[in-house]
């Protein structure tokens, strides 16, 4: 389980760098005239860090293997896939309804930092 969550962040990972890369070289000029450079730059950084708290998970994990925390890796998937991913999209095509779901992926990441806790609280 812990290899896969790893795995995972790994992807999610080089995504995060080049998404935020190719936003900030390739996509400027869209991005600016759809005034939505803010809103590409808020789904890099809940994307990042929620990367870096699948990684912990998957190392975790492996010291303390638990369907709470496998339950999280997903959370903190499902997450940056439905809020970062509505908000890329928002900020490339400016079509504001996508904005109604933004929500739900705020909602995977809420959720899965309670499960990190009660997790770690059930480990101890």
């Amino acid at each position: 389980m812990s290899k896969n969550i790893i795995k995972i962040a790994a992807v999610l990972g080089t995504m995060a760098v080049g998404i935020g890369a190719f936003g900030a070289h390739g996509l400027e000029e869209i991005l600016v005239t759809n005034g939505r450079v803010g809103t590409f730059q808020t789904a890099v950084n809940y994307h990042f860090y929620h990367v870096l708290a699948l990684l912990a998970v998957g190392i975790l994990a492996n010291y303390k293997p638990s369907k709470l925390l496998s339950y999280c890796s997903l959370l903190f998937t499902l997450g940056i896939v439905i809020f970062s991913g509505s908000l890329y999209i928002l900020s490339l095509t400016n079509i504001t309804l996508l904005g109604a779901i933004t929500p739900l992926g705020g909602v995977c990441f809420i959720a899965g930092w309670i499960l990190l806790f009660w997790a770690m609280k059930k480990a101890s």
